[in-house]
């Protein structure tokens, strides 16, 4: 139809990405996924990349597929992961793939920054965020320490969704809701802090002009229009990390409610108007990240469906096979509640094996140890529902209101046994859904920008009115 307007949203996880094209009908979301893909750890010379390249192509594929369709899409948002960036030269070129998250090279690089550089509360009261040792400034420095060639020629310093946006349109820009994951951005300012920038060794020039979700960036440059066949389409800086824009399309009817973005990780928290910095909040390790229209996603990061995912790659194919479904329904035969472990310590971050990682930890403390497929992955839903209760209980003290329901959004919602047991132990209704929160986040956010709704609340009005979802009430356990 000549007179629609279609939005296209890269969404780009750290296992998969996708490309799914958008647009409003009679007050509701239509969306439809274009391609979708895999991404995957590049292992090589003792460290871990991302293929920046490949996922680039992969932008100009569902942009060249939308096109063979006859569509043209009125702009371009990109959401990704949070924290990683890539070094750019002075001419333009990228110096080399970006090094992963779970690259080793941060492993102890955290605690020695707190020792030699600045200390560790002075760092969480100037950013709010959660202490990892994988936050960008942790990355910088020991990039910096290791005498990293491309951070020390890098004219630029792209986060992943600035970065894919600038190899789109030549703008450089540094997106609030992506740069706040860095460990190096204020929440009171709303930029990223000099003192924290000096101490790693990099200029705040080097990042790009500051923009807030709904900015327009640029427009597709000559080389990627005559790629594409497409012609001068705005990109759009929605909310660049994907947590954020999951979070604006939360089908929710008022502020009493927290929410899960349940994925590869998990993240609960609550929206607030402003950052909650203080000593309760230091203590217990919480996140200040930037969300839309001025608000803070005041959030915990909780390894999630990490766990099972490495699990099933490492069991039998004749295991791997079985549906989701199917090896839920297995686990729901094991004794509950039989064998609990921290999906947080250490030892899960990025083990040779999972499954051994885990059998380890129980066996340490004393628990029985779980060694069918069926065992383990009661074990791991068993251990993520009881650290969502601890954690649903601290945002509760932080958020001033009743939290009255759990929205749980991203791929995790569809698992029933998970959702059914964290209302049991929390207590309070879980909503399961949509799945695909974060493009729906991503082509609203479009839509705002083109003036087609006018806030979030409008957003969520009428995402909660296009998608479905399923309620799990709390039973007695």
């Amino acid at each position: 139809m000549p007179d629609t307007t279609y939005f296209f949203a890269v969404d780009l996880g750290a296992t998969s990405g996708r490309t799914i094209i958008g647009h409003l009908d009679d007050g509701r979301i239509v969306q439809e996924e274009v391609t979708r893909f895999d991404n995957r750890l590049i292992q090589t010379g003792g460290h871990f990349y991302w293929d920046i390249f490949a996922l680039y192509d992969e932008v100009i594929r569902g942009l060249k597929t939308v096109v063979a369709r006859g569509i043209t899409p009125a702009s371009i948002g990109i959401d990704t992961w949070g924290v990683d960036f890539v070094c750019i030269a002075d001419d333009g070129a990228i110096m080399r793939n970006p090094i992963a998250y779970r690259d080793p090279q941060t492993f102890q690089a955290m605690q020695r920054y707190f020792d030699e550089v600045i200390p560790r509360e002075q760092v969480y009261r100037i950013t709010g965020i959660q202490l990892m040792n994988f936050n960008s400034l942790f990355q910088l420095y020991a990039m910096r320490m290791n005498h990293d060639a491309a951070l020390r020629e890098a004219q630029r310093i792209l986060f992943m969704p600035d970065a894919l946006a600038w190899m789109l349109t030549g703008e450089a820009v540094c997106e609030y809701t992506i740069a706040s994951t860095s460990q190096m951005l204020d929440p009171r300012t709303g930029d990223l802090d000099p003192l924290l920038l000096e101490s790693v060794g990099v200029q705040r020039q080097q990042f790009g002009r500051s923009v807030m979700p709904g900015t327009i960036i640029g427009t597709l440059t000559d080389e990627v229009q005559h790629i594409t066949g497409l012609g001068p389409v705005p990109v759009v800086a929605v909310a660049g990390h994907d947590t954020a824009s999951a979070v604006a399309a939360v089908p929710a009817s008022d502020e009493h409610f927290a929410y899960l973005s349940s994925g590869t990780w998990s993240l609960m928290g609550i929206e607030t108007r402003e950052a909650v910095i203080n000593d309760r909040s230091y203590e217990l390790n919480f996140t200040n990240e930037g969300g839309v229209e001025g608000t803070t996603r005041f959030l915990k990061n909780i390894c999630g469906m990490w766990l099972y995912e490495r699990c099933r790659k490492e069991w039998p194919a004749e295991v791997r096979q079985l549906s989701h479904p199917e090896l839920q329904g297995s686990a729901m035969t094991v004794e509950p509640f039989r064998s609990i472990i921290n999906p947080d310590d250490p030892a899960f971050a990025n083990p040779p094996s999972m499954i051994e990682a885990i059998q380890q930890y129980c066996r340490q403390t004393g628990q029985p140890v779980p060694e069918s497929p069926a065992e383990i992955c009661r074990c791991i839903f068993d251990s993520l529902a009881m650290r969502y209760k601890q954690v649903f209980e601290w945002l509760q003290e932080f958020a001033g209101h009743d939290l009255r329901v759990l929205h749980v959004i991203g791929g995790g919602s569809l698992n029933g046994l998970l959702n059914q047991l964290t209302a049991d132990v929390l207590g309070v209704e879980v909503i399961a859904g949509p799945q695909e929160c974060t493009a729906i986040g991503n082509i609203m956010l479009q839509a705002k920008a083109a003036g087609i709704v006018t806030d979030i609340w409008q957003m969520r009005r009428i995402i909660a009115n296009s998608v479905e979802t399923k309620r799990f009430t709390p039973k007695s356990l």
